[in-house]
Parts: structure tokens; C-alpha cells; sequence
């Protein structure tokens, strides 16, 4: 049975947030059982030759396919938070967005060093986002094994930032 377009699940609304951005909404997949469990599947596959022992999800919506997916692997979950969201020790990275900044954060111990790792988030544009996690997993001597996405848009050149970091996506938009 060929395997269903991700992309279906996908909306484009232009100028949101702001003029001249076209914001790839995932709501439709995430509200589609068929297509939500698919992309689970797919993000699971894209794992398959990796064995982490966790995890890493970005907020916000990395949070929603990387909760699933550590729980379709049996590993453990770490949710990387904006700045004042984590209740205990912490350490904090500042970064640019495509439409302003923003700091992460995560726990200190959420990661042992040396530990396997596999960030996920919904999309990669710019790759400010994941970088600033990665900093924070640097930071925390993990081993990352794989940057995942659900979306990339490939005109926004994010994956150059992610290097050395093996970078994949489910799906890639070039415009």
C-alpha cells in the first residue's frame, strides 16, 4: 500500500505571523488520526538505524510529535522549554527567530553525559530554534544522534546551521 502524502495534512497561511512569512500549519495532520499516527511511524523509521535513550522535544509543538514518538521507541521524553517554564535548575540559551528572540531552557539533569539522544521538533526554517537546543544538549555533553523534523522549508537553509548534526525531515517544502 503506497504511503499517504503528509503533505495533505498541511495548511499554508500566508502572512501569519507577520507580512511576508507563510506559515505551514500542522493542525489539520495532528487532527487527522490517520495522518497523525502515519507521521509517527515515519518519524519512528527515520530512527531506525539510531538507538537513543531519549527523546529531545521543542516547545511547543515538538512537545506533541516528540512525546509520541519517545513513547512509539520506549525511551524517555526531555522537553526543551522557553525561558521561566521549568520548575527546577536550569540552564538557558538565547536565540533569533525569523520574527524575533526568544531563550531556551532545560532541566540540568534531564540529560547524563554521554547520553544518546534524538531532538525532534514540527519544523525546521531557519534552524535558530534547533540550534539553540542543541547548544543546551552541548551543553549538557549529550550525544546527539539526529536533528528530525516534520517539515523543512529548504529556502530558509535552517540544516546548514544544524552541522555536523545529521539532519532529517519528512517532508521538504523549497519554496
Amino acid at each position: 500500500m503506497p504511503a499517504t502524502d503528509l503533505r495533505t495534512g498541511i495548511r499554508s497561511i500566508p502572512d501569519f505571523p507577520k507580512e511576508g512569512i507563510l506559515f505551514r500549519d500542522l493542525s489539520p495532520l495532528l487532527e487527522d488520526a490517520a495522518l497523525f499516527h502515519e507521521s509517527i511511524d515515519r518519524l519512528a523509521a527515520e530512527c531506525s538505524k539510531f538507538s537513543p535513550t531519549k527523546i529531545v522535544g521543542l516547545d511547543a509543538r515538538g512537545f506533541i510529535f516528540g512525546a509520541a514518538l519517545a513513547y512509539k521507541l520506549g525511551v524517555g521524553f526531555v522537553p526543551v522549554r522557553k525561558k521561566g517554564k521549568l520548575p527546577f535548575r536550569t540552564i538557558s540559551h538565547a536565540y533569533e527567530l525569523e520574527y524575533g528572540s526568544a531563550e531556551f531552557e532545560i532541566h540540568c539533569d534531564s540529560i547524563k553525559q554521554g547520553e544518546a539522544v534524538v531532538l525532534v521538533d514540527d519544523l525546521l526554517a531557519t534552524g535558530g530554534t534547533a540550534h539553540a537546543a542543541l547548544h543546551l544538549l552541548h551543553q549538557l555533553e549529550a550525544k546527539v544522534l539526529l536533528a528530525l523534523f516534520v517539515v523543512e522549508l529548504k529556502v530558509l537553509g535552517g540544516r546548514a546551521h544544524l552541522a555536523p548534526i545529521e539532519v532529517r525531515s519528512l517532508i521538504a517544502y523549497a519554496d
